[in-house]
């Protein structure tokens, strides 16, 4: 059913950050590509050029944009850099010294950068033709860039700084690897995330768009991507009632006041929607409405509506609650990034006795949801505060314990993780999930986080077994993350082809002739009455288009009628997954359907 993977002999695609010498190399063509493009373009401005985990870019301020034919251009002059084999020379200079350097070359833009430079302040040479602001790291000379593993990929706008109201720049991104093989390797897999590509699907299959009038980054779901993404919830919510959680509902947007009290507000702002005020006034007092950027105030408050006792912990309270962030239109990306996104959010109140045995709990949940999804390369993150950054709130105590107690379960369970220093939420540390997709490329999915601070923000409290009144802890967890993101990484990993029990369309009957119409009609109705989802193609085409017709759209199962079948109350089934299954009863194909269905096997 799933278009194949990578085979495990296939060249490994090391990212920067996990190679120093790839580090070097890209940073280093970064400059090799400015150099050649202010060569071949004199008025182009520099800005900043770092790496990225598979290439570089740089951005510049041109009177033109830059065309496909520019590109072959700076190409061909960048390997005749590489040729020339320039030693790359770092040089420490004083403020003033870089300040008239820059000022001489006319680069406004490295000026603005300069003010933001902490000394000593470094210049990195391409022998003596060219120079940049940089910190490095470079590898010694352009003798060590291979001129065949290399590639300039595409253009971009891109706002300086990434602010909006700043000047527009071109971005050109490029690749470089270390090897000629490695390049073809990492364009092969290029190639096939095009193919796999959730956008290019999503639209081919008719389950999401979007629209100018909408606006970018809101999705629009369809009646197939609708009954796609009610598949997913309805499967999170049974499982969730199986372990105690209680369905809640939240608005979608509230006073500012109450993310004053959590801390979004202050801490979150720049990726929330603008204030909702009623006047000028209020609006210079911040006072009036905003869309919600996270669901927890919301079920804080449902907590605190009535005193709990140490009895009724652990409260969990669940909602698929559609939030809102400002994303910047550049960082947009089909469902992946988008600004209206539903998390399948819960928080859970616990006492401080139930902390591990809950964490445990939802880790396993979460497990169990992947395990069912078949999605099985992933590794975990502890995602820990940065000690030397101020946007984290609360005591050192608190977060001490908090990461301690995600550490501890962790250990517990056995899993391998890594510690992601800085990664945490403002309020808390996290246990995140990240996802290994076929084309090797990581996304984070589920996430588990322990929180103290939110608790004591909002004043929570519960009456312990000895009438004081004590505080409980908070855990914020989503198995699926963003459903959007979910469901467009879950298109790229089945390239289209869900397995049958999330396919909107299951099972697809193709009448040979209309007079077994009503005999397909009969069928799809009794299939209907068991929960099957399926269609009966009644477009009147040959045999040949309706199978055509039916795997382009790629449905898991199809069944031909013809006379013969009506006659004999059978069906002639054949599956994308398996081919040809001969012909079966209708009793015998429900009665497999419905099983492969419910026991959410991969096809019949």
């Amino acid at each position: 059913m799933v278009q194949s993977a990578p085979s495990a002999e296939a060249i490994h695609l090391p990212k920067t950050s996990e190679s120093d010498r790839l580090k070097r190399i890209r940073h280093t063509m970064s400059h090799v590509m400015a150099m050649a493009v202010q060569k071949l373009f004199p008025n182009a401005q520099v800005t900043i050029g770092p790496w990225t985990e598979t290439g570089f870019y740089y951005d510049f301020d041109t009177p033109e944009p830059f065309t496909e034919a520019d590109l072959k251009a700076i190409k061909k002059e960048m390997a005749k850099i590489i040729q020339q084999k320039l030693p790359v020379i770092r040089e420490e200079v004083s403020r003033e010294e870089a300040q008239q350097r820059i000022s001489a070359l006319g680069e406004p833009y490295k000026l603005e950068i300069l003010e933001g430079l902490t000394e000593p302040i470094t210049l990195y040479h391409l022998g003596d033709r060219w120079w940049d602001l940089c910190a490095g790291p470079h590898v010694e000379t352009t003798a060590e860039l291979n001129p065949k593993a290399f590639d300039l990929e595409s253009v971009a706008g891109a706002y300086w700084r990434g602010d909006e109201t700043k000047a527009q720049l071109q971005r050109i991104y490029g690749t470089a690897w270390e090897t000629p093989e490695q390049l073809a390797e990492y364009k092969r897999r290029k190639e096939e995330a095009l193919k796999r590509d959730h956008r290019k699907l999503g639209r081919e299959l008719g389950l999401f768009l979007f629209t100018d009038p909408v606006g970018p980054g809101l999705p629009l779901w369809t009646p197939k991507g609708t009954i796609l993404r009610s598949t997913l919830e309805d499967f999170l919510k049974q499982e969730q009632l199986k372990r105690g959680y209680q369905p809640v509902v939240t608005p979608h947007l509230a006073r500012v006041d109450l993310f004053k009290v959590s801390g979004h507000w202050q801490n979150y702002r720049e990726d929330m929607f603008p204030l909702m005020a009623e006047d000028d006034e209020a609006r210079g007092l911040e006072q009036g409405f905003v869309l919600k950027p996270m669901n927890c105030p919301f079920h804080i408050q449902i907590y605190k509506n009535e005193l709990r006792s140490y009895r009724e912990l652990p409260i969990r309270f669940a909602e698929f609650g559609t939030v809102y962030r400002y994303e910047q239109s550049g960082e947009l990306g089909g469902l992946t990034r988008v600004r209206g996104f539903t998390v399948d959010d819960s928080h859970l109140f616990v006492r401080p006795d139930q902390l591990a045995s809950e964490f445990l709990s939802v880790v396993d949940l979460i497990l169990s949801v992947f395990k069912a999804l078949n999605l099985k390369k992933f590794k975990a993150r502890l995602s820990f505060r940065d000690p030397a950054s101020d946007k984290y709130i609360g005591s050192d105590d608190v977060w001490e314990k908090a990461e301690s107690a995600i550490k501890a379960a962790a250990d517990t369970l056995g899993m391998d993780y890594f510690i992601g220093v800085g990664e945490a939420a403002f309020y808390g540390p996290k246990l995140d999930f990240i996802f290994q997709d076929a084309l090797d490329r990581e996304w984070q999915l589920g996430t588990v986080q322990v929180d103290y601070n939110l608790p004591e923000r909002f004043d929570l409290e519960y009456v312990a077994e000895d009438g004081s009144r004590q505080r409980p802890v908070m855990i914020h967890r989503a198995p699926f993350g963003s459903l959007e993101r979910l469901i467009g990484i879950l298109i790229e990993e089945y390239a289209g082809d869900f397995p049958l029990w999330l396919a909107p369309e299951q099972i697809r009957l193709l009448p040979v002739t209309e007079t077994v119409l009503d005999y397909c009609n009969q069928v799809a109705s009794q299939l209907q009455a068991l929960g099957v989802r399926v269609h009966v193609d009644q477009s009147g085409d040959r045999l040949g288009k309706l199978i055509r017709n039916a795997e382009k759209a790629k449905i898991p199962v199809m069944a031909v009628v013809g006379a013969q079948e009506a006659e004999a109350g059978s069906l002639s089934i054949r599956t994308r997954a398996t081919g040809d299954l001969g012909s079966l009863t209708v009793a015998d194909l429900t009665k497999r359907l419905t099983t492969a269905i419910v026991e959410k096997l991969p096809h019949l």
